[in-house]
């Protein structure tokens, strides 16, 4: 059974946890120690109603404040699909939480209060949709209860940001109008917007095509581990463990070993101690190289005919998490995948207006900025750029002397 991961995101108030506690109700989804614990919380809408958005409120904090800080996670399944859904905060303050969850999602769901239309939150989230090559976005035009139902206001909405979806390349937006307070559109018709006729949040969710990793693109096989029992039923056993990126991985490739440059084939597929032919996007194996080559935690493994980019220097989008600024003058440490090397950010070429889109040069990254910057690392660092393979061309940066990761980038080009 196929699993669709997607993210909520929106402005603070715009209803996200409300729409995924709606979600999960409506299909039963819910325990009865949770709908327990929801009663007992006695949280209620303005009509009376069990507020359905504590059930993602999993801090002690949010539900004080009725806000959402962390990314909370959820699944559920139809007969069509499974679930993981990532609620995301709305609050500038929290942007950082945004880009982790929407990091490993299919979809993005933007929410717009339909009595505020398209906001700076609304641009900014789309923004990072953009930036972290989210294969599609579905709009939810929410609280269309407080608008009458309106479909003027929902078209109006829709106009607006299809503008801004087209000077963010945004190719793929489908739009809903919904109620997730009262119900309508999420599960079940609305009633009362006979004028729309598209598929419900729920039938939408079932149905969508989400673009996978084409054969023709490659696949990419970041080592996790050397697999070596030396033991007496497996003195020579030797396999490499991790998780396949992309389609088409098949016994009988040939391979390059980055970033030592060292050629082989596939000679094995294993999992679970049974043999493979092929491995597919997503799951974790064990490859069997032809030759005994020297292969170390944190090197790739890629497709011979369609292999990764190995640089010191490259151009990348950087989404900055810490308190403190980003400092040129600070060694860090780049993590991708397990491979981690130390860095600097030679040069901050400019900060993103997330409003408008414009480049700001001359000013510093600080919390939540995003902008493009230049890196040299102490070693070769194998990736993808974010037009070739944008599944292999992200990583965290890291203060070494804190532990701490303190920004996320997406790799742009060789410098």
């Amino acid at each position: 059974m196929q699993i669709l991961k997607f993210i909520t995101a929106g402005s603070v108030d715009d209803g996200k946890s409300t729409l995924i506690g709606r979600l999960l109700y409506d299909t039963n989804s819910i325990l009865d120690d949770q709908l327990e614990a929801i009663q007992r919380a006695n949280r209620k809408n303005d009509d009376g109603t069990v507020d359905l958005a504590i059930l993602t409120d999993g801090l002690k904090a949010e539900r004080e404040q009725g806000i959402t800080i962390d990314v909370a996670y959820k699944y559920f399944q139809t007969e069509s699909r499974k679930f993981i859904i990532a609620d995301a905060p709305g609050h500038i303050q929290y942007t950082r939480n945004m880009v982790t969850g929407a990091s490993n999602s299919d979809l993005i769901i933007i929410l717009i209060d339909a009595r505020k239309g398209v906001i700076e939150q609304t641009k900014r989230h789309s923004f990072l949709a953009a930036l972290l090559s989210l294969k599609q976005v579905l709009v939810c035009v929410n609280k269309m209860d407080m608008v009458d139902f309106s479909s003027e206001v929902f078209e109006n909405i829709k106009a607006d940001y299809a503008q801004l979806a087209q000077k963010l390349r945004l190719e793929k937006v489908d739009y809903i109008p919904v109620s997730a307070l009262k119900g309508d559109n999420i599960v079940y018709p609305s009633v009362r917007m006979p004028w729309y006729t598209g598929p419900g949040l729920l039938e939408y969710l079932e149905n969508v095509e989400i673009e996978t990793s084409s054969p023709a693109q490659g696949w990419r096989f970041p080592v996790q581990w050397v697999v070596r029992p030396q033991s007496e039923d497996l003195p020579d056993y030797r396999g490499y463990a991790g998780r396949v990126i992309g389609e088409g991985l098949r016994t009988g490739d040939e391979v390059i070993i980055l970033p030592s440059g060292v050629r082989s084939t596939v000679s094995g597929i294993e999992l679970d101690r049974n043999p493979l032919e092929t491995a597919e996007n997503g799951q974790s194996v064990i490859l069997h190289l032809a030759d005994d080559v020297d292969i170390s935690r944190g090197d790739f493994i890629v497709q011979a005919s369609h292999p990764s980019e190995t640089a010191r220097s490259f151009e990348a989008d950087i989404a900055w998490f810490d308190q403190k600024p980003l400092d040129t003058g600070q060694v860090y440490l780049l993590q991708n995948h397990s491979k981690v090397s130390r860095i600097k950010i030679a040069e901050v070429e400019y900060k993103y207006d997330v409003n408008t889109q414009e480049q700001l040069f001359g000013e510093e990254i600080r919390l939540n900025d995003i902008g493009k910057v230049r890196i040299k690392a102490a070693d070769e660092i194998v990736f993808d750029t974010r037009r070739n393979f944008p599944e292999n061309s992200r990583a965290i940066i890291i203060d070494p002397r804190t532990n701490i990761t303190v920004g996320a980038v997406i790799i742009q080009e060789v410098a």
